[in-house]
């Protein structure tokens, strides 16, 4: 039988989401053991949105770690992690929420990112008004142009401003470098090490006027594996918990395990030749074109020729046609792991092959409490 079979597959409604937790322990260990040790690390939990991930980290040591939601770092921090990023620059009602949170956790320490002043001068003075003081990173642009401060002398400005504020304390730097995506490990390298070298001698300035050595957040999954070749830069991986068939097929040298599949049922044979499984848009994320949202791994020879909502529809051979039986079951392995995971409620969690439970997705939603 094959790692991803289930035993008992009829305990599991689809489509659903299964987590192995076998496998996501083993890519949590593989991640530390890149890293060199686990407080250099601060994964990234928009992958999998689950408080009992976040507690097999915090038992393998990690206690940093990063989100993109307020809802995201109310997970965190219910888990029982003490220190969350949220690597988001907080504006609108965010700011209020931000605050709650901390009343709610005041035994988690929270940061947030800004990249320009009226940020800055807002998160001040909302701090001072709720007599805090918020530690805050200087989210730093070096080629994604998605967000954070250009790497010109302006970034110096940036810093001097935050460190003139009564009610902001600086914490350091964040440069996410998610646009480099080179399949081979050197040129992957290269490429990281040129866009990463543009903010060293603003860093070295920066350091300097400080007056010690302040905390660098740098890259995510594609360049996790170069960037622990920096021995004093912080690591946030996030897909490498669950890993995907998009990442898993793209990047060489990353020791890393499918974790999470989705499990689906054939529903209708309507045509010679045609399939339909309930495995829809609602199920699996669908923002790449058809041929690139997921891999049946027991179905060899096939074309995904559409999705609706609720339905997939698969073309296969006339052998393959005549022997698949309405109810047989595929496990879909997401070509993006991240966005699939939030259209579900719960995951089940298999170990060794059976149903042991269900792990609810609970930062899926905006808002939890806060």
């Amino acid at each position: 039988m094959s790692w991803y079979q289930l035993s008992n597959p009829g305990e599991v409604i689809s489509p659903s989401l299964l987590f192995y937790k076998d496998r996501i322990e083993s890519n949590i260990r593989s991640m530390v053991s890149i890293a060199g040790s686990p407080e250099r690390l601060v994964p990234h939990v928009k992958t999998h949105k689950c408080p009992e991930v976040v507690e097999i980290q915090l038992s393998a040591g990690i206690s940093k770690f990063k989100c993109a939601t307020i809802a995201e770092a109310e997970m965190v921090a219910g888990a029982g992690a003490p220190w969350v990023l949220i690597a988001y620059q907080l504006v609108g009602p965010n700011i209020d929420r931000f605050f709650a949170l901390r009343e709610k956790f005041p035994d988690t320490t929270f940061a947030s990112l800004v990249d320009n002043e009226e940020i800055a001068a807002l998160l001040n003075d909302a701090s001072l008004s709720k007599g805090f003081k918020s530690t805050v990173f200087l989210d730093v642009n070096n080629g994604m142009n998605r967000t954070g401060h250009a790497t010109d002398e302006s970034l110096l400005s940036l810093y001097r401003y935050v460190s003139s504020l009564e009610g902001l304390a600086f914490g350091g730097v964040h440069i996410y470098d998610g646009h480099i995506r080179n399949p081979e490990f050197s040129e992957r390298k290269a490429a990281a090490d040129e866009a990463y070298e543009k903010v060293l001698p603003l860093l070295d300035r920066i350091e300097t006027e400080c007056g010690y050595e302040p905390m660098i957040i740098v890259g995510g999954s594609p360049s996790f594996t170069v960037h622990t070749l920096r021995p004093d830069v912080y690591l946030s991986p996030g897909t490498n918990v669950l890993w995907d068939w998009g990442y898993g097929d793209r990047f060489d040298g990353q020791p890393f395990e499918h974790a999470a599949l989705i499990l689906t049922r054939v529903i209708s044979k309507p045509a010679p030749g045609i399939v339909t499984i309930d495995l829809g848009h609602k199920a699996i994320a669908a923002e790449n074109p058809i041929e690139n949202r997921l891999r049946l791994l027991n179905l060899p020879d096939y074309t995904l020729l559409g999705q609706s909502e609720e339905h997939g529809v698969l073309q296969v051979g006339a052998d393959a046609w005549e022997t698949i039986r309405v109810g047989d079951v595929f496990y879909a392995l997401p070509y993006h792991i991240c966005p699939t995971v939030a259209l579900h409620d719960f995951a089940t969690v298999i170990v060794d092959s059976n149903v042991v439970g269900e792990w609810k997705i609970t930062a899926r939603s905006r808002r939890i409490t806060v």
